[in-house]
């Protein structure tokens, strides 16, 4: 028999969230399959299987939160198959137990051969979420019905006991101090209603929850500012066009945009070492690499892997591996060392369309730059022309803590005279 246990997340990580099983009791599997998906706070985590067997046990449900180390799922090493649900038949009263003695018919029945959690303190066989629920809702979990072959628990069969409308007695469960006693049972599992009109309901995904609670922290921590810019993109066009084909035959990748603004976010960062720092205590740590974040828009929410030593990579380097971790990003299989660090973040929010923004702080990082949409606007070129430009307008948001308006101000005309001279890149940058 082999448990098999949530992993070693890293970074403080204590617990993630079952995301998926990939498995069934009784499935027979082998070495190296996949058991379960985990999310955790910034990636979702396949856990695999040690060893040939049959699944004999899962011990969690979907969407329960579940802590590193504990076991999940039992494996049946050798082929051993756990008791199917036929086998289960012919002790037709742990099928279907009475609605008020399943509670007793559970704690008294004689163990089955499947390894199975014991029991709580007062008699029930219930999951950990399932426990949680009812406790949520005044529901006496020894008035429960089941129908789970071995008498479990589920957040199912709460969630059923609810739209029946019964609850505990206020003694059996005590409903929590700031909920008043005389409160009815809700309805589990129906819609909400908010002034008579229909809403649907449903849980933050935890990667949701972390992307909402680190925002909230960046703007309660820090003393954020946005300084503003437009950049001129005909230098930028005129040698992607020039260029492209022969980048392309070349480095086997397009020549993007982002290659030339991590460039010049590099070259100023050089000229202006404070947007590449981060506050600890009462010291300041000034970095002397350049490990770029680029924020990229996946299904589960944003994230923002890191492109190591960007300084180090020529532009098809850096194209290569923004491509690399966008893809990794948009299949859910990056990994926690591809989002560790960074020193410095680009955003782009041009992709969907936007013509001006105010990027917030990835903490600790002290600057983030915005990039926007380019849009054809007309601009003078001398007290006499106008002319026709692709422009772009860029934001800095910087923490002024550290970093004063006019260096902020500075780093970003430095970012824009770099972007609209692109020969200048191969030099700073």
């Amino acid at each position: 028999m082999t448990e098999v246990r949530v992993p070693d997340l890293g970074e403080s990580i204590t617990e993630g969230t079952l995301h998926k099983w990939h498995v069934q009791q009784g499935q027979a599997i082998k070495q190296g399959d996949i058991v379960a998906e985990l999310e955790t706070d910034k990636v979702n985590l396949e856990i695999s299987s040690d060893e040939d067997g049959v699944v004999g046990e899962l011990l969690a449900q979907e969407g329960d939160n579940v802590l590193v180390g504990s076991v999940i799922a039992i494996i049946n090493a050798g082929g051993a198959a756990a008791p199917a649900p036929a086998q289960a038949a012919s002790q037709p009263e742990a099928v279907t137990p009475a609605p008020v003695a399943a509670a007793s018919a559970v704690a008294t029945a004689p163990a089955p051969a499947v390894a199975v959690p014991a029991p709580s303190a007062d008699g029930v066989h219930a999951t950990p979420s399932a426990r949680k629920l009812a406790r949520e809702h005044g529901i006496d979990l020894a008035q429960v019905q089941t129908r789970d072959p071995i008498g479990r628990i589920t957040t199912d069969d709460v969630q059923a006991q609810g739209r029946n409308g019964s609850a505990a007695p206020a003694a059996a469960t005590p409903a929590p101090a700031a909920r008043p006693a005389a409160a009815p049972a809700p309805q589990l599992g129906a819609a909400d209603a908010e002034n008579g009109k229909p809403v649907e309901r449903t849980k933050m995904s935890r990667r949701r929850q972390t992307i909402a609670k680190r925002l909230v922290e960046a703007q309660q921590t820090a003393a954020m500012l946005t300084t503003f810019n437009e950049v001129d993109m005909t230098a930028i066009m005129d040698v992607r066009k020039r260029r492209k084909d022969s980048f392309k035959e070349k480095n086997e990748v397009n020549l993007g945009f982002m290659s030339f603004f991590t460039k010049a976010v590099i070259g100023a960062l050089k000229a202006f070492p404070l947007l590449n720092a981060e506050i600890d205590g009462d010291e300041l740590l000034v970095k002397k690499y350049y490990d770029i974040g680029i924020a990229v828009s996946a299904k589960e929410g944003l994230v923002v892997p890191v492109v190591r030593d960007a300084d180090r990579l020529g532009f098809a380097g850096i194209e290569k591996t923004i491509i690399d971790l966008a893809g990794k990003a948009r299949t859910n299989s990056l990994a926690l060392s591809d989002l560790q660090g960074g020193t410095f973040t680009i955003t782009n929010g041009g992709v969907f369309g936007s013509l001006l923004s105010t990027p917030i702080l990835n903490a600790p990082q002290v600057g983030i730059l915005g990039m926007h949409k380019i849009q054809w606007r007309p601009i003078a070129i001398d007290q006499e022309r106008m002319e026709n430009r692709p422009m772009m307008y860029i934001a800095l948001s910087y923490d002024h803590r550290i970093v004063d308006g006019a260096e902020a101000v500075s780093f970003l005309v430095k970012v824009k005279e770099l972007l609209e001279d692109p020969e200048s890149l191969l030099l700073e940058g």
